[in-house]
């Protein structure tokens, strides 16, 4: 391959390693076509599944710091690249290999660390992103609304406070309203009747 060539082809991996979320490493001896374009729809849109070259791919890998890569890149490798979820991905992966044992994991990288095949396994078992965050929500519903709850117990208590001093105050303003009457009648009282007053109480 002209040096141009290469070049342009290890251009063109480092760029897939850096845009990746994870890049899962494969032995695909034995595959047919169909079944590579099988399992390259199946890794989802913005995926890809590519047939590299040993040597360029380990430039690759070195160029962006996964230079632990190299000791998988023997024999015939294909690259996943993952634009999407890794966890989902790793899933298609495992399925294909369990319908397709020609097909061989042999580890990558999931979000900037490199994982050897077990790693990648143990990934397919975890729950997808979207089911992990359904349940983050549903538990932080459900603390959200013992929260309120629990802020709803004083405001109710407030709420019937002064529900009871509203019921009370026209009980507690009759004596101040008996009392303005009294003032407000006095004047009207005559002369003659508080002049009486006294000459009773000498008696």
């Amino acid at each position: 391959m002209p040096t141009q060539a290469k070049d342009a082809a290890i251009a063109e991996i480092t760029s897939r390693f850096q845009d990746s979320s994870a890049a899962v490493l494969t032995e695909y001896r034995g595959l047919t076509v169909a079944q590579l374009s099988q399992l390259r729809r199946s890794l989802g849109a913005g995926s890809s599944y590519a047939v590299v070259k040993n040597t360029l791919t380990k430039r690759a890998a070195d160029s962006v710091g996964f230079s632990e890569l190299a000791p998988l890149l023997t024999g015939p490798t294909a690259i996943a690249f993952i634009a999407g979820d890794p966890v989902e991905a790793a899933k298609a992966i495992r399925d294909f290999a369990k319908a397709n044992p020609a097909l061989v994991v042999k580890g990558g990288v999931v979000e900037g660390r490199p994982v050897d095949a077990a790693e990648v396994t143990r990934l397919a078992d975890v729950e997808s992103r979207e089911v992990l965050l359904a349940k983050l929500a549903g538990a932080m519903k459900g603390n959200l609304t013992k929260a309120a709850g629990l802020f709803q117990a004083p405001l109710s208590q407030v709420a019937r406070l002064a529900e009871a001093l509203k019921e009370k105050k026209p009980a507690g303003d009759a004596p101040e309203a008996a009392a303005d009457d009294t003032a407000a009648a006095a004047p009207t009282t005559p002369d003659t009747d508080a002049d009486a007053a006294p000459a009773a109480s000498d008696d």
